[in-house]
């Protein structure tokens, strides 16, 4: 059978999955979605995900028809579908078909669709070897409410992730209006200063992500101070450790930003043992150790 997708209650043959030319997520990107990992079977965070989506819908005005529990029913569905144990899998909705003159109000019904993928996770050289960034010259409107939701609209993300790529390097990095740190192209950012955890603040305009929610959780228990606030760019360039995370990257190493090296890379310690030593060297192993940890602990239960 192949791929098989869910639309709208139905699990259907990719090539048999339509949706209508009408329909204002593809008009208008009018729109949220949310991108899960499943790690043999089970899905890391469902509940925080399915709440975000949820929250994001009151905000642009999509009146989901589907409890948290219909939606996990088609996830997971979708992933027997096809079969899978570890994936990716997209869950998109937009606020439906309507007329072709722009008003939300002709949208009488809500689109779901999911698609699930095969997902290998990336091989411990690319972390060992960490991600190179630019910086954008994309901004991020942190006065607009839109930047803390993950809208179907992420023309600006994907053309600053181009232009990323256009460059040699593997991801960009948004400032704001302000020049101020707000996040990867599809990733939150964080940073090590003198030994504390630091991250963009929401205000900033970056998205409340789910691996970022979950690193600030684990930071305390490890005894890694953490705190959220505005972050100016100078300060990522004299920090001593930098990262990305999200579902899919879970916590990926950075090792320069725009061709200036982070001044004390975790590598070494990475490549020297594998299970960094509580309480010693730098934070970032220790992150990736306890985040892979909670995935685990949180999935096999």
């Amino acid at each position: 059978m192949g791929e098989v997708v869910f639309l709208n209650g139905d699990l259907l043959p990719r090539g048999q999955a339509l949706v209508s030319p009408f329909d204002y997520g593809f008009l208008y990107g009018y729109g949220l979605f949310e991108t899960l990992r499943a790690y043999g079977g089970r899905f890391f965070r469902l509940q925080q995900h399915m709440a975000r989506l949820q929250e994001g819908a009151g905000h642009i005005g999509i009146a989901l028809p589907w409890s948290p529990a219909d939606l996990e029913h088609a996830l997971y569905r979708t992933l027997r579908a096809n079969n899978l144990s570890q994936a990716r899998v997209r869950l998109t909705v937009s606020i439906g078909e309507g007329d072709i003159t722009p008003d939300p109000a002709s949208c009488r019904s809500p689109t779901l669709f999911i698609a699930a993928k095969a997902f290998t996770p990336f091989p411990p050289e690319t972390y060992r070897r960490g991600y190179r960034l630019i910086i954008s010259s994309y901004r991020q409107n942190s006065h607009s409410p839109l930047s803390r939701l993950k809208t179907a609209n992420y023309l600006q993300h994907l053309l600053a992730r181009q232009e990323a790529k256009a460059r040699g390097a593997d991801d960009a990095l948004l400032l704001n209006e302000r020049g101020l740190v707000a996040e990867g192209t599809m990733s939150n950012l964080f940073l090590v200063s003198h030994g504390v955890l630091l991250t963009p603040s929401l205000e900033s305009g970056a998205l409340n992500g789910i691996t970022r929610e979950a690193i600030l959780e684990i930071a305390p228990t490890l005894g890694i101070e953490a705190e959220v606030r505005e972050i100016r760019l100078e300060e990522v360039f004299q920090a001593q450790e930098v990262f990305l995370s999200s579902s899919l990257l879970e916590i990926m190493p950075v090792v320069a930003v725009e061709g200036k090296s982070i001044s004390r890379s975790p590598f070494d310690e990475l490549r020297a043992s594998p299970e960094p030593v509580e309480g010693r060297g730098a934070l970032t192993p220790r992150l990736i150790a306890a985040y892979r940890e909670l995935v685990v602990r949180e999935t096999s239960a």
